[in-house]
């Protein structure tokens, strides 16, 4: 149940890319930069407010109190205390608006990738884990969260504090400025250090998670579990979890120590600073340097320690968006899938559809490697509007390949597949989908209604509409007949339900959606006969005037077919009524014996 953990694409990692990056990082904020202005406007009060406070101190030290000017010393303790007033309305209204827009940009940021995943072709998900792409979606642009809520607005926020302060401090006395800064350049490449080695972690952390994830999904489904109770593989599953779950302790570990020593010292060295600033001030006065009035100090070291808060914030800062930028990384990688199946740019729509299907010249290579053997070489065949077409062929020879053909869940990469004579590389999705309905073996049902599984098909279907789809389907009765009927909840991947009723439901749904074109890929595969021939009856009414692809396994199924085309190695080996391929005696007749030899005798 452990394929392989990586992503099934992954750009190489560049350092050069960082710049380009983060450029496109910025470029997510762009629709919102009219109240990233507001935010940048309540940032630069908030830090002109904040500055002023210890040049009221100051003016309290050396002033107000000496000289005993009570009304003065009033208006200054009133400045102050309006100060900390704004600057907290102004904190939390900046909150406000920076938590709503990075929000925003992650709502952006996951429909994006979902977006994009929708229109990945089949063959990009049978080679990724759906494990994987949640954990992309869940997990990373969950983990980007504190970034680009509140890390953007830290920035600007720490910046501007840092700026303001470090000129309100060269105002009250340059020389100890140069004293408090002269380790900033130290700390910084302290502070980018521990932000690589945290990236690195990270990417590691992440991947890990995606793992995790996907062994949950893997083995917490109704199917995995199903299928760990009966091996007895319960307790292996969950050691194994458990190792996952060690793996992901450890990088969390490392990820929340790396460098943390070192941005202790950092805190220890900016927190020692008064100390430096009193000695400095101290010296300076017993060997006759210049004096500085006790309010200059007081104020100095005030805003020492305002630069002090902001200054471990910015290089905190600064090591979380080196972090967030594997984050980032990981997301712009599906981003950046290159889609397969694309419409052309004017694409071509029809109002109606006969369903005539022609196969011409058809060429299929998975990944478009040429080098490899082809599923499907040279295929040949005429399907008219309301016709039947049967594909039968031992496993492997690309019958169900030659059907997803044609609703463009794979694109040829020889020939070409019309409807109509429109080559479906040229029709617009919208027409694709109204064109041609697919009932497979595998018959996925939502974990909600038996209403909401057939309205997918059509959102806007009447009770009625519904019943008599299910009517059609042979499946009405038995929906009535439970405690909830169609309200009834189907549970996970349809569970509650036997094969033969999902499959009748499947047939249903499609019935709503009423294709001219349907796909039927051993939709009775996995049935036992009683049940096949109740799903045949509903088959035989959903084809009833359609064009009518089948991919069988159970040749009983498709005896009356108009035309039959055995494939073997991907290509079309014989072709002609059942009939006529008894007739000629060779691999069909062959499949037919070995059919009547594996029917049950009772």
């Amino acid at each position: 149940m452990h394929p392989d953990r990586e992503p099934s694409w992954t750009p190489p990692a560049d350092a050069k890319e960082q710049p380009r990056q983060v450029r496109r990082i910025l470029k997510l904020f762009r629709p919102y930069r009219g109240r990233l202005a507001i935010v940048g406007l309540l940032v630069g009060a908030s830090s002109l407010v904040s500055v002023a406070t210890p040049f009221l101190l100051k003016e309290t030290l050396d002033v107000a109190i000496p000289q005993g000017r009570t009304g003065l010393l009033s208006l200054l303790a009133l400045g102050m205390i309006l100060s900390a007033v704004l600057s907290s309305v102004f904190g939390v209204l900046q909150t406000l608006i920076s938590t709503t827009v990075g929000q925003r940009v992650m709502h952006d940021l996951r429909t994006a990738v979902y977006g994009r995943l929708q229109r990945m072709s089949l063959a990009f998900f049978t080679r990724t884990r759906t494990g994987e792409v949640q954990s992309r979606i869940a997990n990373d642009i969950g983990g980007m969260q504190a970034t680009v809520t509140s890390t953007a607005t830290s920035l600007v926020s720490n910046v501007t504090s840092v700026v303001a302060t470090i000129v309100a401090m060269v105002a009250l006395d340059w020389r100890l400025t140069i004293v408090s800064l002269l380790l900033l350049p130290v700390f910084v490449w302290i502070s980018r250090r521990v932000g690589n080695e945290r990236k690195k972690i990270t990417t590691q952390r992440q991947k890990q998670m995606a793992a995790m994830a996907a062994t949950v999904t893997e083995s917490l489904s109704v199917s995995g579990i199903l299928l760990g109770r009966t091996m007895g593989r319960s307790d292996s599953l969950t050691a194994s979890f458990a190792e996952e779950s060690e793996r992901l302790v450890d990088l969390e570990v490392k990820s929340n120590m790396a460098g943390r020593w070192r941005m202790a010292v950092i805190t220890i060295v900016m927190a020692a600073m008064p100390a430096v600033i009193y000695w400095t001030a101290g010296l300076a006065l017993q060997f006759g340097g210049p004096r500085v009035s006790l309010g200059t100090i007081v104020a100095f070291v005030s805003l020492q320690q305002g630069l002090f808060r902001p200054a471990v914030s910015l290089l905190a800062t600064g090591v979380q968006i080196q972090t967030s930028l594997a984050l980032f990384q990981r997301i712009f990688e599906y981003l950046d899938l290159p889609i397969d199946i694309t419409e052309r740019e004017q694409p071509v729509h029809l109002d109606q559809v006969k369903g005539e299907v022609r196969f011409e010249g058809v060429e299929f290579h998975y990944d478009n490697d040429d080098r490899t053997r082809p599923v499907l070489d040279g295929i040949d065949v005429t399907v008219p509007a309301g016709g039947s077409l049967a594909v039968v062929g031992p496993t492997g020879a690309g019958k169900s390949t030659l059907g997803y053909l044609v609703p463009r869940l794979y694109d040829v990469t020889g020939g070409r597949v019309t409807i109509d004579g429109v080559d479906v590389r040229d029709l617009d999705f919208d027409t694709l989908a109204r064109a041609v309905g697919v009932v497979s073996q595998e018959t996925y049902l939502f974990h909600a209604s038996v209403a909401d599984n057939l309205r997918f098909a059509k959102p806007d279907a009447t009770d009625e509409e519904l019943q008599a789809a299910a009517r059609a389907a042979q499946i009405h009765d038995h929906i009535a007949a439970l405690p909830d009927g169609y309200d009834t909840v189907v549970g996970e991947r349809g569970h509650r339900f036997s094969g033969g009723e999902k499959q009748r439901l499947a047939i249903a749904r499609t019935i709503l959606r009423d294709p001219p074109v349907l796909i039927l890929d051993e939709a009775t595969s996995a049935l036992d006969t009683r049940t096949e021939a109740a799903v045949q009856e509903a088959i035989d009414a959903l084809s009833a005037d359609r064009t009518t692809i089948t991919i069988a396994h159970r040749l009983s199924t498709i005896r009356g077919a108009d035309q039959i085309v055995v494939l073997d190695s991907g290509r079309a080996a014989e072709r002609g009524s059942h009939e006529q391929l008894l007739e000629l005696d060779g691999r069909y007749a062959a499949l037919v014996r070995r059919d009547a030899q594996l029917e049950p005798t009772s």
